[in-house]
């Protein structure tokens, strides 16, 4: 990529730290690289893979476009909104069981969010803290498979109990890891299935 592309990119992510009061560390988990490599982008000395700038945009759930165009021609104007459903609650620490109860909506403009069929879950409990906070809104997207490092939601005990955990696929089995190193692991095999149902996108969190 040129220079000028490479501004671009370093001037895009500064905003977005800001808009999301997010550090570099903090952005280098979420697209999976080295802190230093996130100095270098910021620092326009190098520009980020096309995997690294798609992981960036699944997590706060913003078109690619949004990394690699100039804010000027990031969005046409649209006021179009839509309602998201929320679901009922999914613990990040022990899981809890399923509640699929409606519980109401929130109202986010349909240009900022995901393709697919899409939904909220409130959080309950703390072991994705830092990541993700207790009482957060987590925007789950339906699919039946995430990448290994990614958050999923995920139901486990014969499809009775839910919880938020990163997935880390191993050969014969699915580790559910905290976050939290105060919270262990659940480990799910054929003797305990777990069944992903949704990717977590990104949160948002009432004050």
């Amino acid at each position: 990529m040129n220079n000028e592309i490479e501004k671009i990119i370093s001037n895009n992510l500064k905003m977005l730290l800001i808009e999301h009061n997010i550090n570099q560390s903090q952005l280098a988990k979420i697209a999976g690289v080295s802190e230093s490599t996130v100095g270098k982008w910021i620092l326009k000395k190098s520009s980020p893979r096309m995997g690294a700038i798609q992981r960036i945009a699944d997590h706060f759930g913003l078109p690619k476009s949004y990394i690699l165009t100039e804010p000027d021609n990031l969005y046409e104007v649209n006021s179009e909104f839509v309602e998201v459903p929320i679901l009922g609650e999914i613990a990040c620490g022990e899981p809890i069981h399923v509640s699929e109860n409606f519980v109401g909506y929130r109202t986010e403009p349909k240009n900022s969010l995901p393709e697919g069929n899409i939904f909220y879950l409130k959080v309950k409990g703390d072991s994705m803290s830092p990541t993700i906070p207790q009482d957060a809104y987590v925007l789950i997207r339906e699919q039946p498979e995430v990448e290994n490092g990614e958050i999923a939601a995920v139901l486990v005990n014969g499809d009775t109990e839910a919880t938020l955990k990163r997935i880390s696929k191993q050969k014969d089995y699915l580790m559910l890891m905290p976050d939290n190193r105060r919270h262990k692991p659940i480990i799910a095999d054929k003797d305990h299935p777990a069944k992903i149902i949704g990717k977590a996108m990104r949160y948002t969190f009432d004050l």
